[in-house]
């Protein structure tokens, strides 16, 4: 057996940089959230059913990594029976992984730093005015359709005709992609009145990256035209989730 330790900090030595993550773990498991400008913010949750091992010695523990480099340290392998074991004693203590594969094990060390306080959207049910869950396939094709010149993304929830509609504006014209509430796609359509509300491409694009994998996608909006993606992934009989939210642009009527 060969036994490799590796000891890695940030690069670039900025504790506000935006590739660092905020690690939760909580009863319920452990969830990972990053922002960007404070205007979009996305969070992977792992149940603590999908560990062998969940022990939490508080009510939660909370602490900041460099995502790139904790995503670093997980692909030294690049296999996908690669043992995980993942340590943290507290404030001032780094994030210690244990990763074995084929008899290799890589001890890594990344230095922790305190976390700050993020920003709470807040998708209460109350707050909730239009909710569609639909199969991933379908905004896949959504998301190919899209004009990807365009600067901005107009999505429209509706309880009548169009229903579901989303819209780019850019080199090309315009294009309109139109989903009834009747498709197949669409497992479940609670829309109570009529929002649109235009978002930055560039924000929602990169939520793609958890499209590919999920199965199925939540879109909930509120009273405020925040939008969520909510992404189920299956994994080993559970699922696991990825919550991807963004601010609107501005009230559609504000551009009239």
């Amino acid at each position: 057996m060969h036994y490799i330790s590796i000891y890695l900090v940030e690069h670039n030595g900025i504790e506000d940089s935006p590739e660092n993550a905020t690690c939760f773990a909580t009863e319920k498991g452990l969830k990972v959230t990053v922002e960007d400008s404070k205007c979009v913010q996305a969070s992977a949750f792992i149940q603590k059913e999908m560990f062998q091992r969940y022990s939490l010695n508080d009510e939660q523990v909370a602490f900041k990594v460099n995502l790139s480099v904790l995503v670093e340290c997980l692909n030294i392998f690049g296999g996908t029976a690669t043992a995980l074991k993942m340590c943290y004693q507290g404030y001032g203590y780094p994030l210690t992984m244990l990763l074995e594969e084929g008899g290799v094990i890589t001890d890594c060390s990344i230095r922790t730093l305190e976390p700050e306080e993020i920003l709470d959207f807040n998708f209460s049910a109350e707050s909730v005015l239009n909710k569609i869950i639909l199969r991933s396939e379908c905004l896949k094709e959504v998301f190919a359709e899209l004009d990807s010149s365009s600067d901005l993304i107009e999505i429209l929830l509706s309880p009548d005709p169009p229903y579901f509609r989303i819209t780019t504006s850019g080199i090309a014209g315009d294009t309109k992609v139109d989903i009834p509430k009747n498709s197949d796609m669409i497992e479940t359509f609670q829309c109570t009145t009529v929002a649109t509300s235009r978002y930055k491409l560039s924000h929602v694009k990169p939520s793609a990256k958890s499209l590919a994998i999920s199965q199925k996608v939540s879109i909930r909006t509120d009273d405020r035209g925040l939008l969520c993606f909510q992404y189920m992934i299956p994994a080993d009989n559970h699922t696991c989730f990825i919550e991807y939210c963004c601010t609107p642009v501005a009230d559609i009527d504000d551009d009239s």
